[in-house]
């Protein structure tokens, strides 16, 4: 087709504030802020299981669903990218990420207030065997009331997380094409490093946020943290306040959107030595041609179709996919699984991840810049570099599938090990409440659901707190002398593997990460100048549909299968109150390790493939 070059080219602005170093920097921002939120609420996600008594599969959906508003635009808002003014968009779509922030607290505010341990307030919880009144499959007005919050939170979290997809269409596309455009060739590819060095440090701040947020009682505004003093963020009934910290980043993402109204839709060009501006100026008019609307939306499918039948970019994106779901699982339940597995709280989790994994990916993806700038990577060499990485990630991973324990005993659960029509039923004259779940453990190092479940029938009370329950006695499940059971889980006794597992992830995560930059600036020389903008949002399209979307559920749902206890309130199974764990670390590590084999196979045939291809300069941009 006849490209027609418009006769009136807008000269781009020379204003010398407006330089393309300071949207870089207002960028980065932006990004950061967006992971920000991604990030706290993934770290907050076990937290609103318990809160509102979810799923692994229910929360794993619900952090998914901002990609499914995200796929429907991306592709379509790429391509009319060089028709509209690209930062305004931008900073239209970071203030509608800010509403979507604000709606995700509604929950906390309209449902009712999360009452911490009832039970043992109202001792319903122990075993009273002359009292039939109380039946198992009973439903309670608070039991009611839980089921209709849940509904609630789904509703309004589908709400916000659809509203969050479309806000964020416009910042990778636009923003990583408006500073490609505008930088100097040689230089591009740093910027762009450190863009994504930059973003992925709001992940570990919204992981740092809320670890700090969790550490405060969920409903600290409506009583105040001082009417719950006996009780801390390492008790078993502990909920934390989950939606203070999107308060804070609602406020970050609307400072961080107004400066993108004061950028231009061109800018002075950032000229290198071995450019000049002519050509820079020459780019620009290409890049700027003058089609129709009814042009556009001719050639689109066109473009897509000659885009999907490139070997090299096709290899490139579904390899990406298999990467980023990775990602997904590690970004979703990583502190989940540090709860599970090791005994920390969520709160202490949240601290490891945002401490030592997210800023190991950053020290990783700038790295990885740095190496690209340094030794030229051409397209030859890039897969077999990030093919060697990865498969010294991947072996990193082997030994987390042995660094645990077996599955805590739980009585009538999963001990004594036996077919479950000859398990004892010492509390099956209790009438336990089927919602009951306060967990107690004896000396013995035996767990109970609660203390209706291990038949005690009595208590002693902390004589310096009428809610601070020191020992359940009489408790006619429980061998031994004593009869006794302490309230709380019983310790975990794979605790001192915390620390060595996330050290192993961190280091996986960062050596993986030195192939993020290479394989992104791959994509972007694969391509025609023209098709660049259009690549970007269909590689973000495939990584949406293919990884961030489903790898949440399928983690969820890997994890939920693991399960061997669930918490039922009027006969609707909610979230998990067992694992068995050498299952779930099995499912949890060895969906990673998969997803990483398979995008090291298909790095091996882009290698194979790019061996036939004409091979040129990654930093040169390829002439039309």
């Amino acid at each position: 087709m006849e490209i027609n070059y418009p006769t009136n080219t807008r000269k781009p602005n020379r204003t010398p504030c407006c330089s393309i170093k300071l949207f870089v920097l207002c960028h980065g921002f932006l990004q950061l802020s967006q992971l920000l939120y991604s990030a706290y609420f993934r770290s907050t996600i076990s937290t609103i299981e318990r809160r509102y008594g979810l799923s692994s599969f229910s929360s794993g959906t619900i952090s998914s669903l901002n990609e499914v508003s995200n796929c429907l635009l991306i592709v379509f808002v790429s391509y009319f990218g060089s028709r509209v003014h690209r930062p305004r968009v931008i900073g239209f779509g970071g203030l509608l990420m800010a509403v979507s922030a604000m709606i995700l607290t509604l929950p906390h505010f309209l449902s009712q207030p999360y009452t911490l341990d009832l039970d043992l307030q109202k001792f319903d919880d122990l075993c009273n065997p002359h009292d039939n009144a109380t039946s198992p499959e009973s439903c309670g007005q608070e039991d009611s009331r839980r089921l209709a919050d849940t509904t609630q939170v789904w509703i309004l979290m589908a709400i916000a997380q659809l509203l969050f997809g479309v806000g964020s269409v416009p910042i990778q596309p636009f923003g990583i094409s408006y500073i490609d455009d505008f930088a100097g060739h040689k230089n591009s590819p740093l910027y762009i490093a450190i863009l994504f060095s930059v973003s992925v440090f709001g992940p570990s701040i919204g992981y740092l946020l809320g670890s700090f947020m969790l550490r405060f009682y969920v409903d600290v505004n409506r009583s105040g943290f001082d009417e719950f003093p006996e009780f801390s963020p390492v008790d078993p009934g502990w909920v934390g306040a989950w939606w203070m910290g999107l308060l804070i980043i609602t406020a970050f993402l609307t400072l961080a959107s107004i400066p993108y109204f004061f950028f231009p839709r061109q800018m002075s060009f950032e000229v290198n030595m071995a450019e000049t501006e002519t050509d820079s100026n020459d780019n620009l008019h290409l890049h700027e041609k003058d089609r129709s609307l009814l042009e556009f939306l001719k050639l689109f499918p066109r473009m897509f179709f000659r885009l999907l039948s490139s070997p090299l970019f096709l290899l490139l994106v579904l390899s990406q996919c298999c990467f980023s779901s990775v990602i997904a699982g590690l970004a979703s339940f990583l502190s989940k699984f540090l709860e599970r597995q090791y005994g920390a709280s969520a709160a202490y989790s949240a601290l490891l991840v945002g401490s030592l994994n997210l800023p190991a990916a950053a020290v990783g993806m700038l790295i990885g810049g740095v190496i690209m700038r340094r030794t030229g990577l051409t397209m030859k060499s890039i897969p077999r570099f990030s093919v060697i990485m990865l498969i010294i990630s991947t072996l990193l991973c082997i030994p987390l599938f042995f660094m645990g324990c077996e599955t805590q005993k739980v009585f009538e659960v999963n001990y004594p090990v036996a077919p479950p029509g000859s398990l004892p039923k010492c509390s099956a004259s209790c009438s336990c409440p089927e919602s009951s779940y306060q967990p107690v453990c004896d000396s013995n190092g035996i767990e109970y659901i609660s203390a209706c479940h291990a038949g005690c029938t009595n208590l002693t009370i902390d004589p310096n707190s009428t809610l601070r329950i020191l020992v359940f006695t009489n408790c006619k499940c429980v061998s031994g002398a004593d009869n006794q059971a302490l309230p709380g889980s019983c310790p975990n006794s794979c605790s001192h593997y915390l620390l060595p597992v996330i050290l192993v992830i961190s280091l996986a995560s960062l050596i993986a990460c030195l192939t993020q930059n290479p394989l992104y600036m791959m994509v972007l020389r694969c391509v025609s100048f023209d098709e660049k903008s259009f690549a970007i949002g269909l590689q973000f399209l495939f990584m949406r549909v293919f990884a961030w979307l489903p790898a949440p559920a399928l983690f969820g749902m890997a994890i939920d299968m693991s399960c061997i206890w669930w918490k039922n309130v009027c006969g609707k199974k909610l979230n998990c109150g067992y694992y068995d764990n050498s299952l779930f670390r099995s499912r949890y590590v060895g969906l990673q390790v998969g997803y990483k084999i398979m995008g090291i196979f298909l790095l091996i045939i882009l290698g194979w493939k790019a061996k036939r291809i004409q091979e040129y300069d990654l930093e040169k941009k390829p002439k039309i």
